[in-house]
């Protein structure tokens, strides 16, 4: 898809020239390298020219029918020493970079460009709305997401291990169209549940507790992220359904602020607020959501200190959630993108306290 990246790195060009002049824009973060070249390589830097026959990629040797194939509208550049090779190619003077250019990789570019510029996140702003092809890479990877939890349901059993389940749920990824996990699945069961990044271990699904899976796969690089909490064979007890009917509510809140044009806090505000009429918003614990692309956590953040607006196609969260230390805790998550009409929720499945394991 040379065209896309070239059209992305248009746009960049635009922006950097609007900004700082006519410089270079040394570029080494991996996921915005990706965004820009379709190279997915673990070792790579770039260079946007002023002109867009100064564009270079960089990687080394591993790499060289990779980046012929993912990248093949660029010219190419091969050596191990990557980023040293592409600063000899740069014309002396002040280059761009980005702001969370390594302290080597800075000093390397200091030594043949002088003082780097440094850029704000301006193509983690490029990101954050997403073009055709990303949503189309988003939405295959929710549906694996919800088929491989509505599977993962149908198999729970008393008695498993949260590892056993993590590493069922991530198996079912692939079985349902992803490409792998997008991120370590957090499987939390029983007082676990009320921590919300706990890590999955051997603590074993007991009759009564709540099951929190917050997990997502991962497709042609883009990323998925899923929460359903479930009660283990039986009905839940009064205080886990009260929790949860106040989790859903303030979700259900947040979802319907959602529109281009309103603030990311505005929607935190809203299920927040939910959570404080029921006494319980010291409870929630984390922001609202966040953006979801070539990367689990990007732009847009959504939360009680989130700055900007909501933007048409615009891919991210929203998860709400009360935990209750000792006790256990809920959280609902869907991955959602903005539309003309609305917001669309790419992953599906019922948002219920589903009782599973029976």
């Amino acid at each position: 898809m040379p065209e896309i990246h070239a059209e992305r790195r248009r746009q960049l060009r635009g922006r950097v020239a609007a900004e700082f002049g006519a410089v270079a824009f040394v570029i080494t973060d991996l996921a915005n390298i990706r965004y820009l070249t379709g190279f997915s390589g673990s070792n790579a830097v770039l260079v946007l020219g002023t002109e867009p026959a100064g564009d270079l990629l960089a990687t080394d040797g591993r790499y060289v029918d990779q980046a012929a194939i993912e990248s093949g509208d660029l010219p190419v550049l091969i050596d191990r020493a990557t980023l040293a090779a592409v600063v000899d190619t740069v014309a002396p003077g002040p280059v761009v970079i980005e702001a969370g250019t390594t302290v080597g990789a800075v000093a390397a570019i200091r030594s043949r460009c002088g003082e780097p510029l440094v850029a704000g996140p301006i193509i983690e702003e490029l990101r954050s709305v997403k073009d055709a092809t990303e949503l189309v890479s988003l939405e295959l990877a929710c549906r694996a997401t919800s088929q491989a939890f509505e599977a993962l349901a149908q198999e729970i059993v008393i008695g498993v291990t949260e590892l056993d389940l993590a590493r069922r749920l991530e198996q079912l990824f692939c079985d349902c169209g992803g490409e792998d996990r997008a991120f370590p699945s957090i499987v939390a069961t029983g007082a676990n549940s009320a921590v919300p990044h706990h890590r999955a271990g051997r603590h074993r699904l007991a009759e009564g507790d709540l099951l929190v899976i917050d997990a997502g796969a991962r497709a042609d690089g883009y990323h998925a992220d899923m929460t359903r909490t479930w009660v283990v064979g039986r009905e839940p007890q009064e205080w886990q359904a009260e929790i949860h009917r106040h989790v859903l509510a303030a979700q259900t809140a947040a979802v319907a602020e959602v529109a281009e044009g309103r603030s990311a806090r505005d929607l935190d505000s809203a299920a927040r607020g939910v959570l404080r009429e029921a006494g319980l918003e010291d409870r929630f614990t984390h922001g609202l959501g966040h953006g979801v692309g070539l990367e689990i956590h990007e732009a847009p953040s959504i939360g009680p200190r989130a700055t900007g607006s909501i933007m048409g196609n615009m891919a991210f969260t929203v998860e709400p959630g009360i935990y209750l230390p000792g006790r256990g805790g809920v959280r609902i998550e869907d991955t959602l993108v903005v539309t003309d009409a609305g917001p669309r929720v790419l992953t599906e499945g019922s948002r219920g306290l589903r009782v599973v394991g029976v």
